[in-house]
């Protein structure tokens, strides 16, 4: 497959960095809203955690067909923008049938509005270096990094504001309005001169086989999707004992989205400040130390159960230093990403790799919510083993593709011996 240049176009950063933003803080709205309206509608907690989920896991499917397509797209800022409509659709669709046709069909629609989610994430993000310069890339990283921080900070709120002042409907409407209002903001993302060849099921999963071949070969690719995929599954983890953490240290459950509120602000802190450095520190280092500070932060706020004085303040430091350490984890994802992808396959990598992360945010959480009411302790102890098999893992998959090599190597050598 040939690769075509982007043609330039008139674009504008702030343009680009608003309308993730936005479409961004709609994901983050859509799940706490649906939650609410599930809830709301059926009295049911059962109902609301299974439209969650269905949201959620079907984003595995859908990410790295959505890469292959926007890959092969002469205009890919069209595609996404389809790609967000049609997510935006699926909410309202839900919204619209709850309560009115049989939930299966209800829950079918929630699980094909996910798989849309991917264009929020990596698709977004894999566009950035055909819209940035190259010397500006590394700020762009820091940016659009940023622009997670800050919806994972303002959708969950905004959900439970609109929906304790105005119904779960009305949450559920704003969610896909927001995701809607990025819409104009896809056509600053340059397009190809031509599309990479025609799109046909034989083409495509040609390219899938490819894409899960480049994340497979590629040692820093694998590597970071590894060390990131498991470090995810220990913030779902933890994400599922923030409402126990809240009842037992500051006094009650709801209190406990106030430690979320404070991980989103150090991760925008942290994104800053990256922004602003002329020489960033190594991508690949930071994706191995990081895990290690959220362990360190998840330590300290298992710890803070426990304390007979300082507790709170212990509690609320632990949640600022994980997300001192997500901010910067995220923008080195990005720049290997970047770095390692071909242009070919660059999409499909970063959805993918999106994709993979949801669904181990989401298994995270679902395994350690059941813990955490049985024993919180356990739950957080069992969220920073996680985090500290990923820094692990980082250097078990490099040493293991240098082994993997050598022997490449020495079977070269013999060869050549005997011919």
């Amino acid at each position: 497959m040939s690769t075509h240049p982007e043609v330039p176009r008139p674009h504008g950063m702030r343009r680009l960095l608003a309308g993730a933003t936005a479409a961004r803080t709609g994901d983050e709205m859509s799940g706490p809203a649906l939650l609410l309206l599930g809830y709301a509608q059926t009295g049911s907690a059962a109902t609301a955690a299974a439209l969650l989920a269905g949201i959620t896991a079907s984003a595995a499917l859908g990410g790295p067909v959505l890469g292959a397509l926007l890959d092969r797209a002469a205009r890919p800022g069209r595609l996404l923008a389809v790609s967000l409509v049609l997510h935006a659709a699926g909410l309202a669709l839900v919204l619209l049938s709850l309560g009115r046709v049989p939930f299966p069909l209800t829950l079918l629609t929630a699980l094909a509005a996910g798989t849309f989610a991917p264009a929020l994430a990596g698709g977004w993000t894999s566009r950035l270096s055909t819209a940035v310069p190259a010397h500006r890339l590394h700020r762009a990283h820091a940016l659009d990094a940023m622009t997670y921080s800050a919806a994972s900070l303002l959708g969950p709120a905004l959900a439970g504001l609109l929906g304790r002042l105005l119904g779960a409907p009305t949450a559920v409407v704003a969610a896909a309005a927001l995701i809607l209002l990025a819409v104009p903001a896809t056509r600053g993302l340059p397009h190809r001169a031509a599309a990479a060849g025609p799109v046909t099921v034989r083409a495509v999963a040609r390219d899938l086989r490819r894409g899960f071949a480049c994340l497979v070969r590629s040692m820093p690719l694998a590597r970071a999707t590894v060390t990131s995929t498991l470090s995810c599954l220990g913030q779902g983890a933890f994400v599922a004992c923030v409402p126990l953490l809240g009842a037992r240290v500051l006094g009650t459950p709801g209190d406990g989205a106030m430690l979320l509120s404070c991980t989103a602000l150090a991760a925008l802190g942290a994104g800053a400040v990256l922004a602003r450095l002329r020489r960033p520190p190594a991508a690949d280092t930071v994706l191995w130390i990081a895990p290690l500070v959220l362990a360190l932060a998840l330590s300290m706020a298992a710890s803070a159960t426990t304390a007979s004085a300082g507790s709170r303040v212990l509690l609320v430091t632990a949640a600022l230093l994980a997300g001192a350490a997500e901010g910067p984890q995220l923008t080195a994802l990005f720049a290997v990403r970047h770095r390692e992808a071909p242009e070919r396959l660059r999409a499909q990598v970063f959805t993918t790799g999106a994709s993979v992360k949801i669904t181990a945010f989401a298994l995270g959480a679902a395994v350690a919510g059941p813990l955490a009411a049985r024993s919180l302790t356990a739950a957080l102890a069992t969220a920073v083993t996680v985090q500290l098999l990923a820094a692990a893992a980082h250097a078990a998959v490099g040493r293991a593709y240098v082994r993997t090599s050598r022997r490449a190597a020495r079977r070269c050598g013999r060869g050549s011996a005997r011919a």
